[in-house]
């Protein structure tokens, strides 16, 4: 399955938010095509600050405004998820769940149940976007951030085990190779092709 117009530019919209890349996130909003901004461009709003930080999710928040907004969310939209994170965090990491956990909590036990409990239990296990295409999208905003190999080899990893397939991996850094340097999405690549097979480990 190849990706759709609309999954490439949500793509580059949330690299672009995570990166603070304004312009094309202003661009992109204002070239959304008729029916969007929809849920789906909300639900990476709120996905911003988990990969970037509150400021950055602030700033976005600010500069998409500016450009159009996003579009109100109905009331389902403000529902807390059903289930916990546990099952999504288990699926992406399967084998190596418990010594990424330990690692979290090596840092600090808190940061640890911080991560578990509200990044993968309140934002990346809400409805609105599958958890295939949530990982997709992670994938783009890894593959042009600096210095974040491990977590692309991990969500690339994640994206295969939610359904997604490999040339949809590829798919998606491709999509987003102009918005980083030549060199940083070579190693983009070299990472997603190696973690992104059904036969990694």
């Amino acid at each position: 399955m190849s990706l759709t117009d609309s999954e490439l530019r949500l793509a580059r919209f949330f690299a672009a938010c995570v990166t603070g890349n304004w312009p094309q996130v202003r661009a992109l909003r204002r070239a959304a095509p008729a029916g969007e901004p929809d849920r789906r461009w909300r639900e990476l709003g709120l996905m911003v600050h988990v990969f970037a930080g509150v400021p950055r999710g602030v700033e976005a928040y600010a500069v998409i405004e500016a450009a159009g907004g996003l579009g109100r969310p109905d009331s389902e939209e403000l529902l807390e998820p059903a289930t916990g994170g546990e099952a999504l965090f288990a699926r992406i990491y399967a084998e190596s769940t418990e010594d990424v956990r330990a690692m979290l909590a090596r840092g600090h036990p808190l940061y640890a149940r911080w991560v578990l409990d509200y990044s993968y239990g309140r934002v990346l296990c809400r409805p609105g976007i599958t958890p295939d295409r949530r990982e997709l999208y992670a994938c783009a905003a890894l593959a042009v951030m600096v210095g974040h190999e491990r977590q692309l080899a991990s969500h690339a990893r994640g994206a295969v085990r939610c359904g997604a397939t490999q040339d949809e991996v590829l798919a998606v850094i491709e999509g987003v190779a102009d918005l980083a340097g030549a060199e940083q999405i070579e190693v983009a690549r070299l990472v997603a092709r190696r973690f992104s097979g059904r036969n990694d480990g």
